[in-house]
């Protein structure tokens, strides 16, 4: 479709069309149409049989290629919604995912069991594009939040999600605990969403993933379990003696973590936590 002056409905058509034709989701043409037109999803539709600007249905068009080619919409779009909040991303972090909103929910209903109206250091490691340390700061002020990450891009995003969203948070540059350990500070909670899917797992991966979003943050060793080794050697460098620590993992992966931890905190409670889709996808451990 090449026409210059085209409907929005028209417009919607050809990108879920085009999108359909090339295995991707119709659902992204919707995404991209709403992005460059400015309209929320109640406008679109009120708006079906206006016509959409030149300049928007270039820009659309482009889009919409960009993504058959694998491009994931976010990184296009520039923002991924995160616990009712948009954070800016780009090719230099992970895009967040809705499994990781609910690291967020329980590390939030943990820290209210565990430390109640005290002080609390938290710590997210690997903060990418800042999704889980600043919304962890802004759903609960009181927190004194630091997050590390190794690769200096990824924390110029995580501060200007910060800024923009005012969570104020102490970013450090730094691999895993090593900035923290080197400071001889010490954290009330650790948090951290790492690297953790297999290398060999690339091959099935899709494209969008693979080709696109960093390799640093996603891809751990043989059997995608090199980093939280990592943490095992760490952890007890950092944590005080009372101390809450929450990781994401990976499907199926839970049994192996939790005996990773148990094996350093024989004395601590370690909980596997299933997400919304019953898949083990946390790892809490509690030490009192």
């Amino acid at each position: 479709m090449s026409k210059q002056s085209v409907k929005i409905y028209e417009a919607l058509q050809w990108a879920s069309s085009f999108l359909k034709e090339r295995n991707r989701e119709e659902y992204a043409g919707e995404l991209l149409l709403r992005h460059y037109a400015g309209l929320t999803r109640a406008s679109m539709l009120a708006r079906m049989r206006d016509e959409l600007d030149s300049g928007v249905w270039a820009d659309l068009q482009e889009a919409v290629k960009r993504h058959a080619e694998g491009e994931p919409v976010q990184y296009i779009i520039g923002s991924e919604e995160f616990y009712g909040r948009r954070f800016e991303v780009n090719e230099h972090v992970l895009i967040p995912r809705p499994e990781t909103e609910e690291l967020v929910y329980w590390t939030l209903k943990r820290i209210e069991k565990l430390f109640a109206a005290e002080p609390v250091e938290l710590v997210d490691v690997g903060t990418g594009s800042g999704a889980i340390s600043v919304t962890l700061k802004l759903e609960r002020p009181e927190l004194k939040v630091s997050a590390t990450d190794l690769s200096p891009y990824a924390l110029d995003v995580a501060r200007k999600n910060a800024a923009r969203l005012g969570a104020d948070i102490d970013f450090i540059e730094g691999d895993l605990l090593q900035p923290l350990i080197s400071q001889g500070k010490k954290a009330d909670v650790v948090i951290s969403n790492p690297p953790y899917i297999p290398v060999a797992d690339q091959a099935w991966m899709s494209e969008i993933v693979t080709e696109h979003e960093p390799h640093l943050a996603l891809f751990a060793g043989e059997d995608g379990l090199d980093l939280y080794r990592r943490f095992m050697e760490e952890l007890p460098l950092v944590l005080k003696e009372r101390a809450l620590v929450g990781f994401e993992i990976g499907a199926g992966q839970g049994e192996a973590v939790a005996g990773l931890l148990k094996n350093v905190f024989p004395q601590a409670n370690v909980d596997i936590v299933f997400d919304l889709n019953g898949k083990d996808r946390m790892v809490f451990v509690e030490i009192s």
